[in-house]
């Protein structure tokens, strides 16, 4: 007797032995979405292993309403899945750190692609030493993390060293370092520049989220002594008579921005203060 597909309608599951279709039974396309009533195959009508993803079965790709990610690839090595700037979509960006650029002279710093923030340090110069001990203050620093998706460079401005001297003269005071408008740091002050006989006032950060003073030098002394150290480091070492101009020619062992350490007598010469900087850390 021969069946037609209405007549198959009307066979119920119950009317079917257990195991008795099977796939060879079913011809290829023949069992389509519209004859498959809805909720009509769970889990329990799937035995394990039914269903394999390792072919070419199952195609298209999920959408973000289903639960998926909507892509059809997986992105670049080291990449992250987020929501695009239109918050209308997933997309596979970079993240965390970029780069690191650091400046000792003024110039310009430019957005390298992709970043969106910064994280900017910036110093000031130290004030230059003196005589008798009397040192200079350290340069201030500061702290600013910015958004710069719509800033595309900034002008860095590096303050000069401040200048040396012998007793009873004025140590040079240290110039302002800054990153554009945005964030500076002030220079220490020179020996003597505050007050006779006194070390140089260090200098303060300005429009950071951290904002810090140098450290300051030392006052008058009868023996050589070190300079305000500042947020990168220590000095100039502090010398004695038998090495000469011992401090002033070791003028350029120290970290950026500290202060010159004072020379051990009138006629030893104290050392400049170093020359400030720029650090730019660049994250996507």
């Amino acid at each position: 007797m021969a069946f037609n597909y209405q007549t198959l309608k009307k066979i119920k599951s119950e009317s079917i032995v257990d195991a008795q279709i099977k796939a060879v039974d079913i011809g290829n396309l023949q069992v389509t979405t519209e004859k498959i009533a809805n909720s009509a195959v769970g889990a329990d009508e799937l035995g394990t292993g039914s269903v394999s993803f390792s072919g070419s079965a199952v195609t298209g790709t999920l959408s973000t309403s289903k639960g998926g990610t909507g892509l059809t690839s997986i992105g670049s090595a080291y990449q992250s899945l987020s929501i695009n700037s239109g918050g209308t979509a997933y997309t596979y960006t970079n993240t965390g750190l970029r780069s690191m650029q650091v400046w000792t002279g003024s110039g310009t710093w430019s957005r390298p692609s992709g970043v969106r923030y910064i994280k900017v340090c910036v110093c000031g110069s130290g004030g230059g030493g003196s005589g008798h001990g009397e040192s200079g203050g350290a340069g201030g620093y500061a702290e600013e993390v910015i958004n710069v998706t719509s800033i595309s460079s900034v002008g860095i401005t590096i303050g000069g060293r401040g200048g040396p001297s012998y007793y009873s003269g004025a140590g040079g005071n240290g110039g302002s370092s800054s990153f554009g408008p945005y964030v500076s740091a002030g220079g220490g002050y020179g020996a003597n520049r505050n007050n006779q006989h006194s070390g140089g006032v260090g200098g303060n950060g300005s429009g950071g989220n951290i904002n810090v003073y140098g450290g300051g030098g030392q006052p008058h002394h009868t023996r050589s002594s070190p300079g305000g150290p500042s947020y990168w480091g220590g000095n100039t070492a502090a010398g004695h008579p038998q090495g000469g101009q011992f401090t002033y020619n070791h003028r350029n062992h120290s970290a950026w921005g500290s202060g010159g350490s004072g020379g051990y007598f009138h006629g030893n010469r104290g050392a400049q203060g170093r020359q400030g900087c720029v650090v730019v850390y660049e994250y996507y």
